[in-house]
């Protein structure tokens, strides 16, 4: 007896019809297909946002992100800051002002372990303790 792939060889549809032979055609389509017909019921229930859209995204141009350093940052690169002119050295304390050096914020990630008298616009509150403790200041 022949199998019956081999039965309806020379048949262009293997008698199917001609839907339920192509692609998911007998089930109505994959994934969300018939949403709008079939399938409306099912999306008002379980996903009423399904159409339209949602939210609200602020244009590019408005979002400005801050520019920040770290505190371990801030006391490995402090000699960078003197030779670029945004610090100067005077005695043991050294006076950085991050403001004129583009830099918004100071955070409190790393260790400082030496003086340090920043002028920044915002600071970090553990940033503000590791400064302090090394001797340092904060002017805002």
């Amino acid at each position: 007896m022949p199998s019956r792939t081999k039965k309806f060889r020379g048949y262009r549809t293997h008698g199917r019809g001609k839907k339920s032979g192509r692609g998911a055609g007998i089930i109505g389509g994959h994934g969300k297909a018939g949403y709008g017909k079939t399938g409306k019921i099912g999306m008002l229930k379980y996903e009423p946002d399904y159409y339209g859209r949602h939210g609200f995204k602020r244009p590019q141009c408005m979002v400005e992100a801050n520019r920040t350093i770290n505190v371990g940052e801030l006391s490995e690169q402090i000699e960078r800051f003197v030779s670029m002119g945004f610090a100067t050295k005077e005695g043991d304390a050294y006076s950085v002002n991050l403001t004129e050096a583009g830099i918004d914020k100071l955070l409190g990630t790393g260790n400082i372990d030496v003086a340090v008298n920043v002028t920044v616009a915002e600071v970090s509150e553990k940033a503000r303790e590791k400064v302090a403790e090394a001797g340092g200041s904060i002017v805002e």
